[in-house]
């Protein structure tokens, strides 16, 4: 991370001079003591708050910036589940016939990691009047999920369909001048809630299943690759 000035957050130079009188009057530190400790904790201040200032996005939609906060929202609560998950399939999990089923949770619980910067990605695209899609970036965001359709198993198809379907729209959109924006997150947004819905039931048969039974085994890893597929759609909804 690269390192914030204090000089562009009157907090932070409110901490570092608070720092500095403290040193000097009240416990009577040498300067070459004071100044750098005082430096330093107005920089650390500063950190914090050059990310809150890096993670604002300028939108000139309100109804497109209420679908963001929505959509971050939503993926913070699946963070929070996918950890859940996680430490009870580590702990429930630990046969040597289940460590296929633990490996695929773990993976898709990595994939779940990835969600926050994503969206940011998308989000910063989305930022001004001027970042309206263009027919062309959804064309080609189309034509890859149509692609990876044909090649994809039933199980990811059905969500491909889905995904492809609401890019035409928003296509349409685009070719009619209007705002694809919204549509965008708003598709983003359902791929989340989907995301979240498939990870509760999976954390409940987890908790039910007969861990013994190969065919239950079979059922939760079918669950689990369809999280997986799920984020794959996210990921070509957000990076194309």
């Amino acid at each position: 991370m690269k390192l914030a000035n204090p000089l562009h957050y009157p907090l932070a130079v409110c901490a570092g001079g608070i720092t500095l009188i403290i040193g000097v009057r009240w416990l009577r530190l040498p300067n070459p003591i004071v100044l750098p400790t005082a430096i330093a904790i107005a920089t650390v201040v500063s950190l914090p708050l050059q990310h809150k200032e890096n993670s604002k996005v300028e939108i000139d939609n309100p109804a497109l910036a209420r679908e963001i906060y929505s959509v971050r929202q939503q993926a913070k609560l699946l963070l929070t589940k996918a950890e859940e998950l996680r430490r009870e399939a580590q702990q429930t999990l630990t046969a040597s016939t289940q460590l296929e089923l633990l490996s695929t949770v773990e993976y898709t619980c990595d994939r779940l990691k990835e969600l926050p910067a994503k969206i940011d990605h998308l989000t910063k695209k989305l930022q001004g009047s001027d970042s309206l899609f263009s027919p062309k970036e959804l064309s080609a965001q189309i034509a890859e999920v149509r692609a990876k359709q044909q090649n994809s198993p039933d199980l990811a198809k059905e969500q491909l369909k889905q995904l492809a379907n609401s890019l035409e729209s928003n296509l349409k959109l685009a070719r009619q001048g209007q705002d694809a924006r919204q549509a965008q997150v708003v598709a983003l947004n359902t791929l989340v809630i989907e995301s979240a819905g498939i990870l509760q039931q999976l954390q409940n048969r987890l908790r039910t299943s007969n861990l013994n039974d190969a065919e239950e085994i079979e059922e939760l890893q079918g669950l689990s690759e369809e999280l997986k597929s799920m984020q794959e759609s996210v990921g070509l909804l957000i990076t194309s």
